[in-house]
């Protein structure tokens, strides 16, 4: 696995975004920029051209006066003048030269994504071991807590990337769901889910192939909830809480199945009830049984 170099230093953990220019008719690259980023005014644009903080994959400075160029790949920082603090910490359960295992955190996301830079999972990291390599080998939802698996160094990230691409990872994730009186989950949920084209944030099932595979164990049960362990064979995005909504049991305080809710209405005291409890496998390295567990626990509702 190889990985192109950047011809910007990872900046207080922060890497570099990457753009490639379209097809088009603008005069500048400046021109393009203020139209392709109307948060950003021109006199920023500007501003940050002339610190030399925007060039080309050559490392070359992009001047406010460089000629539009389809298909030229320019490099900048995201820069956010108003970020919010998410009050919680994550914890390190692992680390060595060539991997690290972290408990995540609820409401904090695993990479710069959104109106959140710096406090992502992967910047709060670099900035607090000094790890400019760090990579993560895969995702859980910003809204999920859990253990969340890190590639400390290029040379030797092909390898763990690759236990990913062969699904020789096991994984266990545990929910907190709304139940009904016939409450009767299956042992598996295998459905084709596809972008939900209502809106961006949302997946949905559709007929078709499955593309999507969840083992689902009952753990216990109350009034009106369940605790379910949840062994996802696959990894589509919100695969888990399309799953559970689909078999009619939504995870408790999901804000985007089966209703999404406006973005910024994060409840703190209400996290999402899923849990990436644990993952196991065999390092490709050193041929070593890995498990790592969060020490995390959800909130079990009264009985």
């Amino acid at each position: 696995m190889t990985q192109r170099a950047l011809p910007l230093p990872v900046r207080d953990g922060v890497g570099p975004s990457c753009v490639v220019l379209p097809a088009g008719d603008w005069p500048t690259v400046l021109d393009y920029f203020v139209h392709r980023f109307a948060a950003v005014t021109r006199p920023q644009w500007q501003a940050r051209m002339g610190a030399g903080e925007v060039v080309d994959a050559h490392g070359v400075p992009v001047t406010e006066t460089r000629r539009f160029e389809p298909n030229l790949r320019i490099y900048y920082y995201r820069q956010l003048d108003a970020e919010p603090r998410v009050p919680f910490e994550e914890r390190i359960l692992y680390c060595d030269e060539h991997l690290l295992a972290v408990d995540k955190p609820h409401f904090l996301s695993i990479s710069p994504v959104g109106k959140y830079v710096q406090e992502t999972l992967l910047v709060r990291l670099k900035r607090k071991l000094g790890i400019d390599e760090l990579v993560p080998l895969h995702r859980i939802d910003r809204e999920t807590a859990g253990v969340v698996l890190f590639s400390v160094q290029r040379a030797t990230r092909g390898p763990y990337v690759q236990l990913f691409a062969e699904r020789t990872i096991e994984k266990r994730y545990e929910a907190i769901v709304h139940r009904t009186a016939d409450f009767a989950p299956p042992a598996v949920r295998r459905s084709r889910l596809v972008d939900d084209d209502t809106h961006f944030m949302r997946m949905r099932e559709v007929p078709g192939e499955p593309n999507a595979e969840t083992y689902i164990e009952v753990i216990a049960t109350g009034a009106d909830w369940a605790h379910l362990a949840l062994s996802p064979v696959t990894g589509r995005r919100h695969q888990l809480r399309v799953h559970c909504q689909a078999l009619g049991m939504p995870i408790r305080n999901d804000a985007i199945y089966p209703v999404l809710r406006p973005e910024g209405t994060d409840d703190y005291e209400r996290p999402l009830q899923l849990l990436a409890r644990e993952v196991r496998f065999r390092d490709p390295l050193s041929g070593a049984e890995r498990f790592f567990a969060s020490q995390r626990s959800l909130a079990l509702p009264p009985r």
